[in-house]
C-alpha cells in the first residue's frame, strides 16, 4: 500500500460532490492517488469495489458537509459502511468540514453509529484561507507519517521493469556526457523534489543517433546503483511492439500492461477509452517517485510532412503525457525522432525537450578505436565528418572494417558513402551494403563464405519483421522445405550450427540475441533501419521469396495460438501480427476470413467493445489497405471492401482522429452507390454526414444526410428510414434551420408513431437529438436568465428562479423529462442497448432537471445524477465526440453551486471538453466552449483563462472566437444566444 493513497467518501448531493471533486483535484495535484467513486468506479459490481477500495488506501477523509450524516441511521448507508470499514481496517481517517457546516450541530443530531467521527481531529476548508487549509490538510492529517502502521514499518518492495530496453544498453557508451549528466541531474531533481525541475524529459534525434543506447546504458548505471531514491520503474518500446510502417501503432497494449505493473488490474482490463486509461495511469505514476522510460514513440506520431507534423495520434498516449507533465513526483524519459507538438506548452517548464546532436568528431574517433579501427588521426577525423557523426553508421562501419579487413581504416573506401543519399539511414545504408558485399563473397574460401551466407539469411530473415523476431517464428522459417532464395542456407543446420552464425552476427553488432536465464533463444532483433533495409531488398530482389516467408510465419501463427472464450490483448497479439504476415504473403483473404473477421473481430467488434482497443483494431484493419484511408487491397472479395471501409472510419472517429476518418467512410459510400446497394449506402452517408458535421464541413454534411434520406426510402429498412431523417433533422437544427428541422423529425416520429406508438419519443441518438431541438428554446431562456440574475445560486439543492412561478417553458421541459424517464426504463431492460443509448438519455434528462431548476425553481437532484451518469456513460461507451455535451452541461451545473467549489470544477470540464474538440478538430463544440467560459465566467476576476502568448484573456475575447467559428462552419444554431450574451457582456 502506497502511503500517498486516499479513500474520499461524501454525501453524494450537489455540495458533497462538489466539495469531493476539488479535494481530488487538489490532492491529485500534489501527488496522491486519491479514489473518488463517481471518477475511479469501473465497469462491474461498484459495491464491491468500494468495500475492495477502502481498506487499500491510506487515508481516509469523511466529508463533512450540510446534512452528510442526516441518513446514517440506515445501516445500509454508503457514507456510514464506508466509515465502520475505514474504522475497522484501521485507516488514517480524517474529517473534512465545509465551512458553511456547524460542528456542535452535526454532533448533536448525528447517530450514534457515527459519534466516533467526532473523536478524531478534525480539518477544516475554508474558502478565504484555502490554498493554506490544503496545505494544512496535507501537512497535519495526511502526511506520508500519518499513514498505517503497515506502511511505514514494512520495507517497500523496488519494482523494476527495464527488460525491454536494457538489451540495447552498450558496454560502453562514447561521446554522451552531457546527455547522461542531463538525465542524473533530472533524476536527482525528481529524489529531491525540487519544484522547477523536468517532470517529462524528451530525446529527439534522427534514427541511428543513438537514442535508445544513451537511455538504455543510463537506466542500467542507474541499476547498478540500486536504484537511488526510486519507488518503481518501467520501460517500454513501442519499437518493440511492432510499427507497422508508422501509421497505426497503439498504447493499447502499453496502456494494459502499464496499469496492471503499476497496480490498477481493473482498469487495465476494462473497456475504457484509452484517454481514460492514459489519465489514471498518469494519476499512479504521478504520485510516486517513479522512473517510466519510453523509447520510440514516433510510431504513435503523425510524421513531420504531414499537416499536424509531431502531433501524437494516440489519445491515449497523449493524457498520460500531458497528465504527467502537469503533476509527476518522478520522471518520464522519452525518445522520439520528431519533437512532441503536444507537449509544447510545457517545452519551457516541466516537458523539456533535447536534440541529440551527432557525435561530436572526438567522439567519433574514440568509438572507431574502441571498435578496433586502425589509422592516422586525420584518417579516423575524416571518416567521421563523412559519415556526419552518426552513431549507428560508425558503429556499422566500425564493426565492418574490423571484421572484414582487420580494422585497416583505408578500407572504408570500398564503402560508397558518396553515394549515400540525404534521406534519414543514408550512410548506414552503404556500410549495410558493404557488410552484404562481404558476406556474399568476402571469405577467403568456400567455408567461409558459406558463413557469410549464412549470416546475410538471418539479416534477411530478421527484414520480415516491424519488432523482435520471436523464436518460434524464426525457428519455423528455418524447417524443411527451404524457401528458395532465403533459407537454403540454414535448412538442415542444428542448433549449435545455428548458433555460430548468431554469434557471428552479434559480435559484428548487426543483431541483438536475446536468451532466458537456461540460454534458451527468446528472439533476434536488429536496428530498425537494419531491418527497414533488408526488407527492402527482400521485397525487391526475391518477392517470391518475399511472400513465401511471410506465408510460413502466418501459416505457423494461426496453428500455434490458442486462444480462449475471452481472449485478453496478450493472448491475441500473435493473431495481429499473423494477419500482418498473411497479408504481406498476399493471403488478405484467408487472414480476413479465418483471423481478422472470426477469431479477432468474432463478428461482435470484440476487441474494441470488449476490450476498449480502438487502436489495435485500426492497426488490423490497415493491413488490408492498399491505400490508407481509402483503397482496399484488391486481393480481396468486393462485399469485404465497405465492411473494412466502415471499420477503419469508426475506429478512427473513436480515437478522435477525425480529419482522416472522411476518406474511408467517402470511399465506402462510393462503392454502395456505384452497386445500388441502397440500405449501405444509407448507413454510410449517414456516418459521413455526422463526421463532416463534427468537423464543420456544415455544407457537406447537409449534402450527406440528406442522401440518406434518399437512399433509406430506396430500401426496405424502415429502422434506418426514421434514423437518416433524424440525422438530417439535427444537422439542419444545427444549421439554424429550425422549421425544416421540426418538419424531418416529425416524418420520422410519425413512422415511430406507426411502429411503436406506445413510445411517447424517438429512441437512443435520434431521441437525443430530437429532443435536443425540442430543448432548444428553453435552454437559450435558461441562458437569458443565467446572464441576468448573476447572483443565481444554489440552495438547498433548490434553485429559485428570480421572476417566480411556472415559466412559459414548463410543459416542454415536462413532456421531455417524462419521455426520456420512460425511453430510460426501456433502455435498461433491454440486454442489447449500449453504454451510449442509456448516456444519451440520462444527459437529456439531466438537462430538462437543469433548464426547469434555473426557469422554474425546482429541484437540482435529478440533474446532478443524471449528469454524472451521462458524463460516466460517454466515457465508458469509448466514444470522445460525444463527451463534450456532457462536460458542457456539466460545467453549466457546476457553476450555479456557488462559493469556490463550482467555478473550479466548471473550468475543469471545459478545460477537458476543449482538449477533445481542440484535437478533433470539432469547431462547433469550440464555438459552444467559447461560448460557456464567456456566459459562465464574465464576472470573474481575473478570467480563468490566457492566451496562447500567456496574455490574460477576457469574456469579449471567447465572445469573438465565438462568432467567427459560428460563422466561419454556418452554426446558426447558436446566432441567437451569441447575440443574447454579447448585449449582456458588453454592458
Amino acid at each position: 500500500m502506497s502511503q500517498k493513497t486516499v479513500f474520499i467518501s461524501y454525501r453524494r448531493d450537489a455540495t458533497g460532490k462538489s466539495f469531493a471533486r476539488l479535494l481530488k483535484q487538489e490532492l491529485t495535484h500534489r501527488g496522491y492517488d486519491v479514489f473518488l467513486d463517481v471518477d475511479s468506479l469501473d465497469a462491474g459490481y461498484w459495491k464491491d469495489q468500494i468495500l475492495t477500495q477502502v481498506p487499500k488506501r491510506a487515508h481516509f477523509l469523511l466529508l463533512l458537509t450540510p446534512g452528510a450524516l442526516d441518513r446514517c441511521a440506515d445501516e445500509n448507508d454508503w457514507v456510514r459502511r464506508e466509515f465502520l470499514l475505514a474504522l475497522r481496517h484501521q485507516r488514517n481517517i480524517v474529517p473534512v468540514r465545509e465551512e458553511s457546516v456547524d460542528i456542535e450541530t452535526m454532533r448533536g443530531s448525528a447517530h450514534e453509529s457515527m459519534q466516533p467521527v467526532f473523536a478524531f481531529q478534525i480539518a477544516g476548508i475554508q474558502h478565504s484561507t484555502f490554498e493554506s487549509d490544503i496545505e494544512k490538510l496535507i501537512s497535519r492529517f495526511i502526511a506520508l507519517h500519518m499513514a498505517p502502521a503497515e506502511t511505514t514499518t514494512s520495507v517497500p518492495v523496488l519494482q523494476v521493469d527495464i527488460s525491454r530496453i536494457i538489451k540495447y544498453a552498450p558496454a560502453e557508451l562514447i561521446g554522451r556526457e552531457i546527455e547522461t549528466q542531463l538525465l542524473n541531474d533530472a533524476w536527482n531533481k525528481a529524489i529531491k523534489g525540487e519544484a522547477k525541475r523536468p517532470h517529462v524529459l524528451t530525446i529527439v534525434a534522427l534514427g541511428g543517433e543513438g537514442k535508445t543506447s544513451l537511455v538504455a546504458k543510463w537506466a542500467a548505471n542507474l541499476a547498478g546503483e540500486n536504484w537511488p531514491g526510486c519507488e518503481a520503474v518501467f520501460a517500454w518500446s513501442f519499437y518493440s511492439q511492432g510499427t507497422k510502417g508508422q501509421t497505426t501503432a497503439s498504447s493499447d497494449l502499453f496502456l494494459k500492461e502499464a496499469l496492471v505493473y503499476f497496480g490498477d488490474a481493473e482498469m487495465a482490463s476494462s473497456a475504457r477509452h484509452a484517454s481514460d486509461k492514459g489519465k489514471r495511469l498518469a494519476q499512479i505514476i504521478g504520485a510516486r517517485r517513479a522512473l517510466l522510460i519510453l523509447d520510440g514513440v514516433e510510431p504513435l506520431q503523425y510524421p513531420p510532412t504531414s499537416p499536424m507534423p509531431g502531433e501524437l495520434k494516440d489519445h491515449g498516449l497523449a493524457t498520460l503525457l500531458k497528465g504527467l507533465a502537469a503533476t509527476n513526483h518522478g520522471l518520464c524519459v522519452l525518445t522520439t525522432r520528431y519533437s512532441i507538438s503536444d507537449l509544447k506548452v510545457f517545452w519551457q517548464t516541466t516537458a523539456p525537450e533535447t536534440k541529440l546532436p551527432r557525435l561530436s568528431q572526438k567522439a567519433g574517433v574514440a568509438l572507431l578505436k574502441l571498435l578496433g579501427v586502425q589509422g592516422t588521426q586525420k584518417e579516423f577525423e575524416k571518416l567521421v565528418e563523412d559519415v556526419q557523426g552518426h552513431a549507428l553508421t560508425l558503429n556499422l562501419l566500425g564493426s565492418y572494417l574490423h571484421a572484414a579487413h582487420a580494422g585497416d581504416i583505408r578500407k572504408r573506401d570500398l564503402v560508397k558513402l558518396e553515394e549515400a543519399d540525404n534521406e534519414q539511414g543514408g550512410h548506414a545504408f552503404r556500410v549495410i551494403d558493404a557488410y552484404v558485399q562481404w558476406f556474399e563473397n568476402g571469405g577467403k574460401n568456400a567455408e567461409e563464405n558459406k558463413k557469410g551466407q549464412r549470416a546475410l539469411a538471418v539479416l534477411r530473415l530478421l527484414g520480415l519483421f516491424d519488432r523482435p523476431a520471436p523464436a518460434d517464428c524464426f525457428v519455423a522459417l528455418l524447417k524443411a522445405p527451404a524457401i528458395p532464395n532465403l533459407t537454403e542456407v540454414l535448412a538442415g543446420k542444428n542448433k549449435a550450427q545455428r548458433n555460430v552464425t548468431l554469434t557471428q552476427l552479434e559480435t559484428a553488432k548487426l543483431i541483438t540475441v536475446n536468451r532466458d536465464a537456461a540460454g534458451t533463444l527468446l528472439s533476434l532483433d536488429a536496428h530498425p533501419l537494419l531491418r527497414e533495409f533488408f526488407a527492402k531488398k527482400l521485397r525487391e530482389q526475391h518477392p517470391v521469396a518475399w511472400r513465401a516467408a511471410h506465408q510460413r510465419i502466418y501459416q505457423h501463427l494461426c496453428a500455434n495460438t490458442q486462444e480462449g472464450e475471452q481472449p485478453t490483448l496478450e493472448e491475441l497479439q500473435p493473431l495481429y501480427q499473423a494477419v500482418t504476415h498473411g497479408c504481406l504473403a498476399g493471403l488478405q483473404q484467408d487472414a480476413f476470413d479465418k483471423i481478422f473477421y472470426k477469431r479477432l473481430d468474432r463478428q461482435e467488434a470484440y476487441v474494441w467493445k470488449k476490450l476498449g482497443a480502438f487502436g489495435t483494431t485500426l492497426g488490423c484493419v490497415a493491413c488490408f489497405f492498399e491505400q490508407q484511408w481509402d483503397c482496399i487491397s484488391p486481393a480481396l472479395k468486393e462485399r469485404n471492401h465497405v465492411w473494412l471501409l466502415n471499420e477503419a472510419a469508426v475506429c478512427l472517429r473513436a480515437l478522435a482522429r477525425l480529419t482522416e476518418a472522411i476518406a474511408p467512410a467517402r470511399a465506402g459510400l462510393e462503392i454502395c452507390i456505384e452497386h445500388k446497394q441502397w440500405g449501405e449506402a444509407a448507413r454510410l452517408a449517414h456516418n459521413l454526414g455526422e463526421l463532416e458535421l463534427m468537423l464543420g464541413e456544415m455544407g457537406e454534411a447537409l449534402r450527406h444526410t440528406e442522401q440518406s434520406v434518399i437512399y433509406a426510402d430506396r430500401d426496405d429498412d424502415s429502422l434506418f428510414w426514421m434514423a437518416s431523417r433524424a440525422t438530417h433533422a439535427d444537422t439542419l437544427h444545427q444549421a439554424g434551420r429550425r422549421a425544416e428541422a421540426e418538419a424531418r423529425f416529425h416524418e420520422a416520429k410519425k413512422k415511430q408513431d406507426e411502429r411503436q406508438p406506445d413510445f411517447p419519443l424517438l429512441y437512443s441518438t435520434p431521441a437525443f437529438r430530437y429532443c435536443d431541438l425540442l430543448l432548444a428554446a428553453p435552454e437559450r431562456a435558461a441562458w437569458q436568465t443565467t446572464l441576468k440574475c448573476g447572483d443565481l445560486s444554489l440552495s438547498n439543492d433548490v434553485v429559485v428562479a428570480k421572476s417566480g412561478g411556472e415559466s412559459p417553458h414548463s410543459q416542454t421541459l415536462f413532456t421531455v423529462s417524462q419521455g426520456a424517464a420512460q425511453m430510460l426504463k426501456v433502455t435498461e431492460k433491454d440486454a442489447k442497448s449500449s453504454v451510449l443509448d442509456t448516456a444519451f438519455d440520462h444527459i437529456t434528462l439531466g438537462r430538462t432537471a437543469l433548464y426547469a431548476a434555473i426557469l422554474d425553481g425546482s429541484s437540482m437532484t435529478a440533474c446532478h445524477e443524471s449528469l454524472e451518469y451521462a458524463v460516466d456513460g460517454f466515457r465508458r461507451s469509448g466514444n470522445m465526440d460525444d463527451l463534450p455535451s456532457g462536460l458542457l452541461t456539466r460545467a453549466w451545473l457546476r457553476s450555479l453551486e456557488g462559493n469556490h467549489i463550482g467555478p473550479e470544477s466548471a473550468k475543469t470540464d471545459l478545460d477537458e471538453a476543449w482538449e477533445i474538440a481542440e484535437r478533433g478538430p470539432m469547431p462547433l463544440y469550440m464555438a459552444d466552449i467559447h461560448l460557456h467560459r464567456a456566459r459562465l465566467f464574465f464576472r470573474v476576476t481575473p478570467y480563468p483563462w490566457n492566451n496562447p502568448d500567456g496574455t490574460q484573456r477576457n469574456a469579449k475575447d471567447d465572445l469573438a472566437d465565438a462568432r467567427r467559428l459560428i460563422e466561419k462552419h454556418g452554426y446558426g444554431r447558436r446566432k441567437e444566444e451569441l447575440e443574447d450574451a454579447e448585449r449582456v457582456i458588453a454592458r
